[in-house]
């Protein structure tokens, strides 16, 4: 096998590894099942080239093999444009700060593990405490309900982090009913108009799931700048390609 064909082979057997690694959490959603799949052909086809020039060159020899690889060819170069550019509007959004504009900080709720903060969970309030440290003026809406698994709801674990890490409890403000982020941000819209709270929000969710937040915040009429939690390297890639998926569906039939 010559180099060319080894390096390609051996990142993408890397990359498979990678979309297993939140298994182990557990973690399993389509980002990593698409992930492992994709990368997993990918290096296959590297390390078995030679068959698989000859199964293409086979294919090619019929008109119907021609028309079915130019299709497929076409196909994966969309794919691969679509991805990059939604990958792009991801990245500008995950640096969206408020830079001193008056805005109420909602933090998104994530999972609850045996009454406190999932590993995600305690990022993003981690980036929350960081904001709300040096700004104590700025309220928080803490947004999530309680899953039929969780012992407290999201909102609730939230607000008992930030008291503990010394935020006042006369700033947090809990939405509690949530089940998704369309209702986080349609709910804590509410809590902030009964309240008086500002009506420009900040989102603290993770980096990657901040284009998705922003476009669900500006169908509920708000504007949205954003602080992002930093997503531990080894899931990034599974978060990351859910993520494609997430707003190309969001793109074509909007909701969730």
């Amino acid at each position: 096998m010559s180099w060319l064909r080894f390096i390609p082979a051996i990142i993408f057997t890397l990359l498979f590894v990678v979309f297993l690694l939140p298994l182990s959490v557990p973690i399993f959603n389509l980002g990593n099942a698409a992930g492992a799949v994709i990368s997993g052909l990918m290096a296959l086809v590297f390390f078995l080239w030679t068959p698989f020039t000859r199964l293409i060159g086979g294919i090619w020899q019929h008109t119907g093999g021609r028309i079915f690889l130019c299709a497929a060819g076409g196909l994966a170069a969309v794919l691969l444009v679509v991805v990059c550019v939604i990958s792009g509007f991801m990245i500008h959004e995950m640096n969206d700060s408020p830079d001193g504009a008056e805005t109420t900080v909602v933090i998104l709720g994530c999972q609850v593990r045996d009454g406190g903060p999932s590993y995600m969970l305690r990022r993003r309030l981690e980036a929350a405490y960081g904001y709300l440290s040096q700004n104590e003026d700025v309220p928080v809406i803490v947004s999530g309900g309680q899953g039929e698994d969780e012992a407290i709801s999201e909102a609730q674990c939230m607000r008992d982090y930030l008291v503990g890490k010394g935020i006042s409890p006369d700033r947090i403000y809990m939405e509690d009913r949530s089940a998704d982020t369309e209702e986080n941000l349609r709910f804590s819209k509410r809590v902030a108009a009964e309240n008086g709270l500002p009506g420009d929000i900040t989102i603290v969710t993770d980096g990657f799931h901040q284009l998705r937040a922003d476009m669900l915040a500006r169908q509920e009429g708000l504007r949205a700048y954003n602080i992002s939690a930093r997503t531990p390297a080894w899931l990034l890639p599974t978060y990351w390609v859910r993520e494609w998926f997430g707003v190309a569906f969001y793109a074509v039939f909007g909701g969730k």
